[in-house]
């Protein structure tokens, strides 16, 4: 439930990763939808803490109207941004986040984050190109999920290789999971141009072309219980990464 998430870390601030910051903020703050308790903290890249104050004057007239005729604790609908830089960004209760830069073309700053907790890890690559930075920062996490995207092979259209050039192609996801050793590698933000269809896209073969380990391709509603073993968690079902 909305009212669940009260830390938000974004990795940069290009529209389809934040357009959707409105709704996860003002519905969490409903009985209805979990009812947040506490204040809604957003980490990211330069412009954030600008774009959450901004946020907050656009919906002034509904934040209002909730604080006039709501009786209850609406702390939850105090939005917090902060601006960050490569490092640790949040520390608490025994959780470390890192945030690294990557190579996302012209949106700079982007970042990646690699989260700590008692021994295991999982990185996050965010949107970016091949990353010897993201690779170095990386290296012995348990759960690496990292971006891909394709086109056909046959693509000839210059828009849509000048989006190639600030994404990572499959093949060069297998060279940075060859190089990062996690125990598992999973797909997100899956781009594929020009018609491309998740039947035609190949990804998982054309990464085994560079990397032998097994490679998840993300779905909406998975989740990862990472101990010993990484537990995948899937809508109806659940495996187990030995």
């Amino acid at each position: 439930m909305p009212g669940k998430v009260n830390k938000l870390f974004l990795t940069h601030l290009h529209s389809d990763h934040t357009i959707g910051i409105p709704d996860v903020w003002l519905t969490g703050s409903l009985p209805t939808a979990g009812k947040r308790e506490t204040s809604f903290e957003i980490w990211g890249p330069e412009g954030t803490k600008d774009m959450m104050d901004n946020m907050e004057k656009s919906f002034e007239a509904d934040i209002k109207v909730r604080n006039a005729n709501q009786n209850e604790n609406l702390e939850g609908l105090d939005a917090i941004g902060h601006d960050i830089e490569q490092g640790v960004v949040y520390e608490k209760n025994g959780v470390e986040v890192i945030a690294f830069l990557v190579d996302h073309g012209p949106m700079e700053p982007s970042y990646g984050y690699r989260v700590n907790y008692q021994g295991h890890s999982v990185v996050i690559s965010g949107d970016t190109r091949y990353s010897k930075n993201l690779i170095r920062y990386a290296k012995g996490t348990d759960l690496l999920i990292h971006e891909v995207a394709a086109a056909r092979p046959d693509n000839k259209l210059a828009a849509i290789q000048k989006i190639l050039d600030i994404h990572t192609t499959p093949e060069e996801a297998g060279k940075v999971f060859s190089k990062v050793k996690p125990k598992l590698a999973v797909y997100s933000h899956i781009v594929l141009l020009g018609g491309l269809t998740d039947a035609e896209s190949n990804l998982a073969v054309r990464t085994s072309k560079v990397y032998d380990g097994q490679v998840v391709i993300g779905e909406d509603l998975m989740s990862f219980n990472i101990g010993d073993k990484i537990g995948i968690q899937e809508a109806n079902y659940v495996l187990e990464k030995k």
